[in-house]
């Protein structure tokens, strides 16, 4: 890293971690994303608060962001300089925090990183171009993430109280939570968290499944092999020889033994130049990364610069 004061910001809904490369100390964590509200001034807040928390004002700000488009006003570099500019901040690079996991897990080289929490998103990188599968969201992607797996649980179980479907053991604790399972689909739709509250019985499934329930575990190798699909999908996209093609899987769905083992066998199969390999690092790593990020390097094309980065 050179002289530069680089602020990196991992902006995530569920929290936001900092790292100001000029200062000593641990990273700072702050509020997720609220995502009601323009996401700019949130993280030029950010900025200065890091600022005054830090002593070190940045130079160059680099921002990792879930949920960032092309096509929102969120992706505005210029804007974001703009807003940091007072901070002393003379540059900014914005990018998709699947750009910033993949440089976390993996750094500059080729490969294909899955990060897969409440949802998930592929990102596969080729010698000249790059891929992104799923990352949908839960209403009309994310196959195979924590929102994925518990929307099969509450499934599961609503078609075993029906008698559509065998018994599980996961009924017990979808009944913890709502003791008329007549009313559950009531309370659920009615909860403004009810996001968070579906992917949350992902790890219920985890544990069921090792536990040896058989609708677990047959949720989670349908998972797993959504999983796998979107990685050999964004792989087959940017792949222009047979060299060995690493691929990490980070994220909280990877936490669930019979997930990870049946997703490494569905990935493994038929294709012995797909390897998985662990991570180098993690998110806030990568987004560290953005800021010596090469132009020519693929992942350039799909990052947001203003000012100067050198």
């Amino acid at each position: 890293m050179s002289e530069r004061r680089v602020l990196a910001i991992d902006a995530g809904q569920s929290g936001i971690k900092v790292r100001a490369t000029a200062a000593s100390g641990e990273d700072l964590l702050f509020p997720g994303i609220r995502t009601g509200e323009p996401l700019l001034p949130q993280l030029a807040a950010v900025v200065a608060e890091t600022a005054a928390r830090t002593g070190s004002p940045a130079d160059i700000v680099v921002a990792g962001i879930s949920g960032l488009t092309d096509a929102n006003a969120d992706a505005d570099a210029d804007a974001m300089l703009a807003l940091t500019a007072a901070q002393g901040v003379r540059g900014v690079v914005l990018a998709h925090d699947s750009t910033t996991s993949f440089l976390g897990a993996l750094g500059d080289r080729r490969g294909a990183v899955i990060a897969a929490g409440t949802g998930v998103v592929t990102l596969a990188v080729g010698a000249e171009t790059t891929a992104r599968v799923d990352g949908w969201g839960w209403i009309m992607g994310d196959a195979g993430s924590g929102y994925w797996i518990g929307r099969e649980a509450l499934d599961a179980v609503m078609r075993a109280y029906d008698g559509r479907g065998p018994t599980t053991e996961l009924t017990a604790t979808v009944s913890d939570r709502w003791p008329d399972l007549s009313q559950a689909y009531m309370s659920l739709q009615a909860d403004p968290d009810r996001v968070r509250v579906v992917a949350s019985f992902a790890a219920v499934v985890a544990r069921a499944a090792v536990a040896g329930d058989t609708v677990a575990q047959d949720i989670s190798v349908r998972a797993a092999h959504e999983l796998a699909q979107s990685v050999r999908a964004a792989i087959a996209q940017v792949r222009t020889d047979e060299e060995t093609f690493p691929v990490c899987a980070i994220g909280g769905v990877f936490g669930s033994i019979p997930l990870l083992e049946a997703f490494t066998a569905d990935l493994h199969t038929g294709d012995a130049s797909v390897r998985l390999v662990d991570p180098v690092g993690v998110g806030i790593d990568g987004v560290v990364a953005l800021a010596d990020l090469g132009t020519s390097h693929p992942l350039a094309a799909v990052t947001h610069r203003a000012g100067d980065i050198r």
